[in-house]
């Protein structure tokens, strides 16, 4: 135990840097409005990943809408 960790006397350890597919996670379950607080504290996202996933997300997303009022219409 570290003698910062001591101090604070907190047993949460430090917050891990966000893998890409984290961060894709992390986007896709806040499309649906849904993230747990434990998921929360144990990431550590950047304003880069988040937007970029976002990104990514919604252009999938839309492509998606697209393609099935396609196959609709057809």
């Amino acid at each position: 135990m570290t003698s910062a960790h001591a101090m604070t006397g907190n047993d949460n350890p430090e917050p891990r840097r966000a893998s890409p597919f984290a961060a894709v996670k992390t986007v896709f379950w806040a499309f649906f409005g849904v993230r747990r607080g434990r998921d929360h504290a144990a990431v550590k996202l950047s304003l880069a990943q988040i937007v970029i996933a976002g990104l990514v997300g919604a252009a999938v997303f839309v492509l998606a809408i697209v393609t099935v009022v396609r196959l609709v219409t057809r």
